[in-house]
């Protein structure tokens, strides 16, 4: 498995959370969201320009800026 930034998946693709990079408040707030190793997210959508990206986890949609995106790191299958 390879592991990307969650900005770089593509719109439908599917992985597992390997880690949250950073530290401070907004580390804490993407991990408080549930954001954390070891979820299964998948990318629904992304806005024209590309931000922010639509994300599938736990059973709910959120939605996330291309900063906080690339804080989190994702396993995902190489094809």
């Amino acid at each position: 498995m390879a592991q990307i930034k969650l900005r770089e998946m593509q719109v439908n693709q599917a992985g597992v959370i390997a880690s949250v990079k950073g530290r401070g408040e907004l580390a804490r707030r993407i991990r408080d969201m549930g954001i954390v190793p070891g979820k299964e997210i998948k990318v629904q959508g992304k806005a024209p320009l590309f931000d922010p990206v639509s994300l599938r986890i736990m059973g709910f949609t959120l939605t996330l800026r291309n900063n906080e995106a690339d804080k989190i790191y994702v396993e995902v299958d190489e094809k």
